[in-house]
């Protein structure tokens, strides 16, 4: 059975989903690129599968996804140079902060206080799956992490 994941977001409810099945997806810098003349950012990661997570016979297993996210009109960093090009980073999820509408902020949370901002003039993303998949014995848990005055405890799930 082929079940290669292939999803569009036009809209902040489908870049939640889009979120949840990148939640712990893991990068390289250098796996990441922003072009500006072509007004798109995308990245090639190891995606954790969520799906296969929290079957009834769970299989830890990691693929190849691609992630473009298109009308982008500026990229900023925070938390490591775009140069650090071995740099491993842990997508924690993709957020969508509205402006003048339909344009916002997407924005990538790593772990380790990383991030990246993308100026957009709407949401127009889309993921892929590329094709290799692997076992993997871990499943990845996240223990407490401050947010504001308090903390949360936050497990990794699929939305």
């Amino acid at each position: 059975m082929v079940d290669l994941l292939k999803l569009a977001a036009l809209d902040a409810d489908d870049l939640e989903t889009i979120s949840a099945h990148l939640q712990d997806a893991t990068v390289t810098v250098g796996d990441m690129a922003y072009l500006p003349h072509e007004r798109r950012f995308a990245m090639v990661v190891n995606r954790f599968d969520w799906l296969a997570a929290n079957n009834a016979r769970p299989e830890y297993r990691r693929r190849r996804s691609g992630l473009q996210i298109h009308r982008v009109l500026r990229a900023a960093t925070h938390g490591f140079s775009p140069c650090d090009s071995d740099r491993v980073l842990n997508l924690l999820a993709i957020t969508f902060t509205p402006g003048a509408a339909p344009s916002g902020t997407v924005t990538l949370v790593f772990s380790a206080d990383a991030a990246i901002r993308l100026e957009v003039e709407c949401i127009e993303a889309a993921v892929s799956d590329l094709g290799p998949v692997w076992s993997t014995e871990a499943l990845p848990t996240h223990e407490e992490i401050a947010c504001g005055a308090s903390a949360v405890s936050h497990k990794a799930r699929a939305g």
